[in-house]
């Protein structure tokens, strides 16, 4: 089944609720928080790369509150266990069995706030859920709940005492952004309100958790040409060829530029993709699965010049042809 143009108006409506809530927290940051949500219904991670007090968290506890949905941060530090996220199984002397206690994972919206700063172990005990949805301990899987969405920040300028995320680990997040320091406009009105705290804000829902899970599977119907498949292919491959770039975009990377690529045309009214769908993400989406080449990186080669330059070097098949 593929969505009809009535179906894509009304997914665009609610779309637009939801970003309209979320912006009375975070204020300015239009484009980042229909970032957030594309990455939402397209059933991915957000990885959050900025500096302190930018409203990470914020953004994660407005986008659980419009959904309805449960959400819990978790503050990553170096001596935090694996057991501390996913939870751990205790002996019940009275039942003379082991009991599971779930962790903060167990939730719609988790936000592992400085994740970075965890040790590889703990880091890695996200890699199963981020990828199936699911948790294992002792050798028994527990599901947790949907829509879920981890939401992960880490400060790019303080490296001291802090662990790079493996490439396995961001393959996982469809999309990496940044929020940045609002506007002179919006920090007047941030200013103006001063008196509230940010925790304060209640961000009223919009739609439940179970629609959620329905529009994220409303969106995967969304129509897209051979020639947007030919067109993604190629810009893949654009990244595994560049002399700038030791390892270039995955698999996983290109199908993730693919749904969420549905999910924006859908967002915007569409009920089928187009090129500009895939130019907008691009950067998002792709930028942060590359592994530069040491000597480019020194020379002053960023991942996202590298994404610009092959998107220029592709030529995007004609609207009428995607159509």
């Amino acid at each position: 089944m593929t969505m009809t143009a009535e179906q894509a108006t009304q997914f665009a409506d609610v779309f637009d609720r939801l970003v309209t809530g979320v912006e009375q927290v975070l204020l300015g940051k239009h484009h980042v928080i229909r970032m957030s949500f594309t990455a939402l219904l397209s059933g991915g991670h957000l990885l959050l790369e900025d500096v302190p007090g930018t409203g990470k968290t914020s953004l994660a506890r407005a986008i659980a509150q419009s959904v309805r949905g449960t959400s819990n941060r978790v503050q990553f530090t170096p001596d935090l266990l694996p057991g501390d996220i996913t939870g751990v199984s205790i002996y019940d002397q009275r039942s003379g069995a082991f009991e599971f206690h779930r962790g903060p994972v167990f939730a719609n919206i988790v936000l592992a706030d400085e994740i970075n700063r965890a040790s590889p172990k703990t880091q890695a005990a996200l890699l199963e859920v981020m990828e199936e949805g699911q948790i294992t301990v002792d050798g028994v899987t527990h599901p947790v709940a949907a829509p879920f969405m981890v939401i992960a920040t880490q400060n790019p300028i303080e490296q001291a005492g802090t662990y790079r995320l493996p490439e396995a680990q961001l393959d996982r997040f469809i999309m990496k952004a940044s929020i940045g320091y609002p506007d002179h406009a919006s920090t007047i009105r941030i200013l103006e309100g001063a008196g509230q705290r940010a925790h304060e804000v209640i961000v009223p829902p919009v739609v439940s958790a179970a629609t959620v899970v329905e529009l994220a599977a409303l969106a995967r119907t969304v129509y897209v040409d051979a020639t947007i498949n030919d067109y993604v292919a190629r810009l893949i491959d654009g990244t595994r060829t560049s002399s700038e770039v030791r390892l270039g975009v995955s698999v996983r990377g290109a199908l993730a530029l693919i749904r969420t690529a549905k999910t924006l045309a859908a967002a915007n009214g569409r009920h089928y993709v187009v090129p500009d769908d895939v130019k907008e993400l691009a950067d998002a989406v792709l930028a942060h699965r590359l592994v530069l080449d040491p000597e480019a990186e020194f020379d002053g080669v960023t991942a996202s010049s590298v994404i610009a330059r092959v998107l220029i070097e592709t030529p995007p098949p004609s609207d009428r042809q995607a159509a």
